[in-house]
């Protein structure tokens, strides 16, 4: 018998495994987490405190305490109704033994005890448990304390109840403590505070009342007289805080912030808008049961949908467009506009790779109905607001008509070929855009030296000539009358501002910035980051955009030499060295001063080179940043500045 046909033969029942339990979580963790890597671990700090969320969602909790421990553990505990622990009839287990070892097991299907619930993949904290060396839960309930401690998914022993203490009497709520296991997560568990305080910041703001601790008790957060490290997360204005928030560097075009808050069909429906004048994009955030809706969705065309239509109502009963005029575009309206739309939903369907874009088509029409009607009542009374939105869109749409013919230059021909390619640009042959790349560098120079020195299948080159244009405060007809920017545009094949994103057009998937390591080359790349972020924020959210690291030193030593990316790697290499042992320090200021081979080998070799992807895990925060930094006030720049200057090392500063 030949070796496939006793393969074949062995395989029956016994072959088939079957995994009891969790085991299918610790088995294959990136299909319940997404990765075991740093978005991973957050993610089971995010499931936690999205329990105690919904417990806020249904009225019944007003506190989160979150709390990073010393020993790598993290704890939320709020003041719910607590975990039930009465027997579950199908398990025979207590309810919180259920829900801690039971996939899928908890209030959140059917009829059950929430009425919406978030969670960003409702995984549960079953999953948690399974992927945590140890969990220990406290359920303070109908005036007894309950423990149970569970270790890599199994309970160790039963549940232990007792009377509570006379200090606690009336206190109820649910305490989860878990400590993630380094056999899993094998990159290091070690939490990062900004990345959990900008998503607990984030639900304050969307569920508003509800007030979110945040506690940091490692050795390395503690102040000087060893004070734990603490934040309070509060808004009573609720989204309407969150706009004020991500206007508050910016001048609002009316003071008061317009506000919707309505419910129909089981679905709600909360809106927050404000424009402002010194804007000239739009930024609107979508949240679908507190779930942050990167892609889009249902929701967030419902909205732009009834901005269009009713605003270009009230541009022609107020004689700000004649009949003969056409109506304004959805882009020109929204110009300027900061928006926070969160919609809750009993039944939530997400799409996409990401999970993150609404698909319920129910929606569309709620959203459109319940906006339209709250945003028409309000505009009717207030018709000084209206004037000035409805002037301000005028002012956008005659920049646009006046940039269209530029415009029409930057529109490709198709995804492949093009007659309007800028002629600096240096194309790779290949076309397929997933493994071409393009490389953005400053000057001819540094674009000689890429030319020669990339791989020509598929790495393009466009150089620059100086600093681009910053469109964080520059109309749209300024932006497509700009040599550099139009050449960006065409190379990249970006259509135009404001157009949905379409991802066949994009000529590369990977876009990389490379710029001399000196003051002029960090303040092109951020101009380019600004460019990308104003102009087609998808490119940064769906992680086409790179940043390249060159090497600053070249340490020869004989024959040997040794590239250092930083001073830490140069001071490691040198103390290497024997001492009084003679060696050689070149200092690269600029990609000009390398020779194409050195500039393949550190920086451009696939096999070889350093790359930072860049990636936005808070868009709140990184709206604001490229508004205070590259907007037009000064003042806020300037604090911004004196205020971080304290963590930079000055000693060096290249100027």
């Amino acid at each position: 018998m030949s070796e496939a046909s006793k393969v074949q033969a062995a395989y029956g029942a016994e072959q088939i495994q079957v995994l009891e339990g969790l085991e299918p979580v610790r088995k294959r963790p990136g299909m319940y987490i997404g990765t075991t890597g740093p978005r991973g671990l957050h993610h089971l700090v995010y499931e936690v405190v999205d329990n105690s969320v919904d417990e806020a969602l249904a009225g019944h909790c007003s506190e989160i305490l979150v709390v990073l421990g010393e020993d790598g553990s993290a704890s939320v505990t709020d003041n719910g109704r607590g975990i039930p622990t009465d027997v579950h009839p199908r398990t025979g287990k207590s309810a919180l033994e259920t829900v801690l070892t039971v996939l899928h097991a908890g209030g959140k299907f059917g009829a059950g005890g929430y009425k919406v619930s978030g969670g960003l993949h409702g995984v549960g904290v079953s999953v948690v448990n399974a992927l945590s060396e140890w969990v220990e839960v406290t359920v303070r309930r109908q005036g007894q304390v309950h423990r149970q401690r569970f270790e890599r998914g199994a309970a160790i022993g039963s549940l232990r109840s007792e009377d509570q203490p006379d200090d606690e009497n009336g206190r109820t709520g649910t305490s989860v403590c878990f400590k993630p296991d380094i056999d899993i997560f094998t990159v290091g568990i070690v939490f990062d505070y900004s990345t959990l305080s900008a998503r607990l910041r984030e639900l304050a703001y969307l569920n508003g009342g509800v007030s979110i601790v945040f506690r940091d008790e490692r050795e390395s957060a503690r102040s000087p007289e060893g004070e734990p490290h603490e934040e309070t997360y509060f808004y009573e204005g609720g989204i309407k805080e969150y706009v004020a928030y991500m206007n508050a560097e910016k001048e609002p075009l009316h003071p008061e912030i317009i506000y919707v808050n309505a419910e129909k069909d089981g679905v709600s429906v909360e809106a927050a808008l404000q424009w402002c004048v010194d804007a000239y994009s739009d930024s609107i955030l979508g949240f679908a049961n507190n779930i942050r809706t990167v892609d889009g969705g249902t929701h967030i065309e419902g909205l732009k949908t009834v901005l269009t239509r009713t605003l270009n109502t009230f541009a022609r009963k107020r004689g700000k467009r004649k009949e003969a005029d056409s109506n304004l575009a959805g882009e020109n309206i929204r110009e300027g506009l900061t928006a926070v739309l969160s919609v809750k939903v009993p039944e939530p369907e997400f799409e996409g790779q990401t999970k993150t874009k609404l698909g319920n088509t129910e929606v569309r029409g709620i959203v459109d109905s319940l906006v339209g009607e709250s945003l028409g009542q309000y505009l009717e009374f207030n018709p000084g607001v209206i004037d000035m939105i409805l002037e301000k869109a005028i002012q956008a749409f005659n920049a646009a008509e006046a940039a269209r013919r530029a415009r029409e230059l930057v529109r490709r021909k198709s995804v492949l070929e093009s007659s309007t390619l800028p002629g600096k640009l240096a194309d790779c042959s290949s076309r397929d855009p997933s493994e071409s790349e393009i490389y953005i560098v400053e000057g001819d120079s540094a674009g000689g030296s890429a030319k020669q020195g990339r791989d020509r299948r598929f790495q393009a080159i466009l150089p620059l000539r100086g600093k681009i244009l910053n469109i964080e405060k520059t109309d749209d007809a300024k932006i497509y009358k700009n040599t550099e920017i139009q050449a960006l545009i065409t190379a990249l094949g970006l259509g135009i501002k404001g157009e949905d994103f379409d991802q066949k057009n994009l000529r590369y998937h990977r876009v990389v910035i490379m710029t001399d390591a000196d003051v002029d080359g960090a303040h092109i790349r951020t101009l380019l980051l600004t460019f990308f972020y104003r102009y087609q924020k998808e490119l940064v959210e769906g992680g086409f955009i790179y940043i390249a690291c060159p090497p600053l030193y070249k340490v020869e030593r004989g024959k040997n030499h040794t590239y250092c990316y930083n001073e830490q790697d140069l001071q490691k290499t040198l103390s290497s060295f024997p001492e009084k042992a003679n060696y050689n320090i070149q200092r690269f200021k600029g990609l000009g001063e390398m020779m194409p081979k050195q500039l393949w080998e550190t920086t451009m070799d696939p096999t070889t080179r350093m790359m930072k992807r860049v990636e936005i895990e808070d868009a709140l925060e990184a709206d604001r940043i490229f508004t205070i930094l590259m907007g037009d006030k000064v003042a806020p720049r300037r604090e911004f500045i004196e205020t971080h200057s304290a963590e930079l090392d000055m000693t060096n500063l290249d100027i």
